[in-house]
């Protein structure tokens, strides 16, 4: 494929932004091969995502950015991410004892279904170390004491193993520890979690439990950038399945754990392919 740049915005609406923004583009001899946008009438705000090939493009790619947000950061208010598709995302995952969306993501990597590198394989046990063999990665373990009393310690040893292998986002595939203030705010929608729960609904842990002791007739699943607040933070992909009063607690946990796997690889490409936009505290998802 030919490189392009992705550009993801959103300002407050007004009219000729998307004449402004692709008239700069074409200007500088750019061919726009995407181009998406939203309004949200609500709040009177204005998204976009727009992709261009970079041959022949008048502006190197590392001043990009910089004459976007000069030309129109003041002039509309745009706040901007730039990407370049030739660019992988480097994703880091974090584990504990469960496999199924470990095996999941690793298949659709080795298939090729994720265009990301997976530089290391981080988990709080060696359960999984296994897997992580199959398929040639790095496995990292740091236990943490049932008291927390070397969770500070645990997570400047991850922090630093993050930044030596340049990771630029984190997926939670079943990882059973809640993430310091420090780590999210290092990688700010940049931590992607899956909940084993249609949330808002069940929140925390054993919510099949919870589910089957309210008699729920559909259970789901939920993946949702991390942030402080748990299981609150911008939701991501979600889906349910349908069950009924001869289900127990364990196949409720069976039957949510096919859907888990589904939901997070669903959201994790979105992630890959550049077309997530959060606000506040909810998600543009382009398609």
């Amino acid at each position: 494929m030919k490189p392009t740049a992705i550009l993801l915005l959103h300002c407050p609406d007004r009219q000729g932004i998307i004449s402004e923004i692709t008239k700069f583009i074409t200007d500088n001899h750019g061919n726009i091969v995407y181009l998406d946008q939203y309004v949200d009438r609500v709040d009177g705000v204005f998204f976009m995502r727009i992709e261009w090939e970079l041959d022949g493009f008048l502006i190197p790619r590392d001043k990009i950015k910089d004459i976007i947000d000069t030309l129109y950061g003041v002039r509309f208010g745009v706040e901007s991410n730039l990407y370049f598709n030739d660019e992988k995302p480097r994703m880091a995952l974090f584990v504990s004892k469960m496999s199924h969306c470990l095996y999941d993501l690793l298949a659709r990597y080795k298939a090729g279904e994720l265009d990301v590198e997976i530089p290391c394989i981080v988990s709080n046990h060696e359960d999984l170390r296994y897997v992580a063999e199959q398929f040639g990665i790095p496995y990292y373990v740091w236990s943490i004491k049932k008291d927390h009393s070397n969770k500070a310690e645990v997570e400047a040893a991850e922090m630093e193993l993050l930044r030596k292998e340049n990771v630029t986002f984190i997926v939670l595939a079943r990882y059973m520890q809640i993430i310091s203030e420090d780590m999210i705010r290092s990688y700010p929608n940049k931590i992607i979690n899956i909940h084993h729960s249609f949330l808002p609904a069940f929140i925390g842990a054993k919510p099949y439990h919870q589910a089957y002791e309210r008699g729920v007739k559909i259970i789901g699943a939920t993946s949702h950038y991390v942030t402080t607040e748990l299981d609150a933070g911008p939701i991501i992909e979600q889906d349910v399945v349908r069950i009924t009063h001869k289900d127990t607690p364990d196949s409720l946990v069976l039957k949510g754990r096919d859907l888990e796997k589904i939901v997070l690889s669903r959201a994790v490409s979105k992630h890959v392919e550049r077309k997530i936009l959060t606000f506040k505290n909810k998600t543009i998802i382009f398609s």
